[in-house]
């Protein structure tokens, strides 16, 4: 009945949008803090011994692997955007797929590079590649890209820097322990930053492929707030009903699923009374749990843009705050036992 009335929600949503045209200009005022961004606005190093790092990144507010830490080095230049927001013009407040460890990067609807052409930003994406001591040399490479954006006041986006397959904010180096500094989504947010081998990126290749470095340039653009709106809630519609593998089901591998379909699976599966909760399961949990849960916030927040669909929005936030406050309220309850 949840999902049911989510997707309903949902659509009406966007097709009122869609019809009547009433999408009207950026989440907030961002004059001030567009004329600090403009060029790429640096900040001043500390320095104690060895070690030279950024101060004043942001924490994580939102568990995610993809998107939050662009946020937090747009931040830390006068972008106000909130992690709620983040997550619904990028997609990840409305997807769920798999289950499988690597879903939460897999299945999206864009990656950091879309993303930021999205806001209207320049980057640089530092490739890490090869075997051997070709991969050895391109992570040589990528890492002193790296140094030069912490020596000018600059965080960059690190694939694998501190957690497993994920993008993290490094903004710091350790030069004397050939260390990189900063945080990602499980580490470091209860403390000054991680710390981890500065080769790391180009380590994960049990794991996944090395997906290299980003580094933010300028702002050239301002980000086009009506149309990254409407296409989210578009695509939150599109992949609630996508029936990608569908017809594979009942084959003898396993295959990737998305939105209701995933939910479905997943439903079934924990029904199974020999069903045993694995690492994809803890992963993603910890990961929609959190991404799902800005969901209402985004919805929520542009609301009050678009009186025309307003009252469907609010129903779609509705739909997605009853979901989370009945996973917190399971967590409470396994808790307590």
């Amino acid at each position: 009945m949840l999902r049911r009335s989510l997707g309903v929600a949902v659509v009406l949503g966007a097709v009122t949008i869609a019809s009547t045209g009433c999408l009207r200009g950026p989440i907030e005022d961002r004059r001030e803090a567009a004329r600090q961004v403009k060029e790429g606005r640096t900040v001043a190093l500390r320095r104690e011994g060895g070690r030279a790092w950024i101060e004043g990144i942001e924490p994580y507010r939102v568990t995610d692997p993809v998107f939050e830490g662009v946020r937090l080095i747009l931040a830390s230049r006068g972008e106000r955007y909130t992690p709620e927001y983040v997550q619904g013009i990028s997609g990840s407040a409305f997807r769920i797929g798999g289950i499988c460890p690597c879903a939460p990067t897999c299945e999206n609807a864009m990656w950091p590079q879309q993303r930021l052409r999205l806001l209207g930003y320049e980057f640089e994406h530092v490739k890490i590649e090869g075997e051997g001591e070709a991969l050895k040399e391109s992570t040589r490479k990528a890492v002193a890209r790296v140094k030069q954006e912490i020596d000018a006041g600059r965080a960059a986006l690190v694939w694998h820097g501190f957690t497993n397959a994920e993008w993290d904010v490094v903004y710091g180096v350790d030069a004397e322990k050939k260390q990189f500094l900063g945080r990602g989504s499980y580490a470091g947010n209860d403390k000054p930053f991680a710390a981890a081998d500065e080769t790391r990126t180009g380590q994960c290749g049990e794991i996944c492929c090395p997906a290299g470095v980003v580094l933010i340039g300028r702002k050239t653009a301002e980000l086009d707030a009506a149309k990254a709106e409407l296409a989210a809630l578009q695509e939150a519609v599109r992949h609630a009903r996508d029936h990608k593998n569908v017809d594979k089901l009942g084959g003898e591998k396993w295959v990737m699923l998305a939105g209701i379909a995933c939910y479905d699976r997943r439903i079934a599966d924990f029904r199974k009374p020999d069903k045993k909760r694995e690492v994809g399961d803890a992963y993603c949990y910890g990961v929609y749990r959190s991404t799902h849960a800005a969901a209402a916030g985004f919805l929520r927040e542009i609301a009050p843009k678009h009186p025309e669909a307003a009252e469907h929005l609010m129903q779609a936030r509705d739909a997605y705050a009853a979901g989370i406050a009945e996973i917190e309220a399971a967590l409470a309850t396994s808790h307590a036992r």
